[in-house]
């Protein structure tokens, strides 16, 4: 069994964020602490605090009240969690059969946890598929 500590969850949740923010922004352009809260099911005072460790951390830029923009560095790393948030969806659900409800749920778990190498062979395996089929 795998024991995860505080760290580890830090950057579970910050990717979890960084992910919330790319996807609101292709949704609505501009992004709101408000916009956030209500996609990850949160209290804003919980993303207000995460907001100031990813900018702290480099991740994002905002303003006090202002829209939530990404960095470079923060639009690569929501983009690589993305990418394999997706890839573990499309797995789950046209590989393995399992449900889009719990492809999805599942997918915003492993998605954190999986190697690269093992994302890598998985994302490889995806697009054969994909080509085949």
């Amino acid at each position: 069994m795998i024991l995860f500590g505080l760290e580890d969850l830090m950057r579970e949740s910050g990717e979890d964020y960084l992910e919330a923010v790319l996807e609101l922004e292709h949704e609505h352009g501009t992004v709101r602490l408000t916009d956030v809260a209500k996609k990850i099911g949160v209290t804003k005072p919980s993303v207000s605090r995460a907001m100031k460790i990813l900018q702290s951390d480099g991740y994002i830029h905002q303003e006090t009240y202002g829209a939530i923009e990404l960095t470079a560095k923060g639009r690569l790393k929501a983009n690589q969690v993305y990418h394999r948030h997706k890839t573990l969806t499309v797995f789950l659900e046209d590989v393995l059969g399992v449900s889009p409800e719990t492809a999805e749920n599942d997918a915003c778990r492993m998605e954190h946890i999986l190697s690269a190498q093992t994302m890598e062979r998985l994302s490889a395996f995806v697009e054969e598929q994909k080509k085949q089929g």
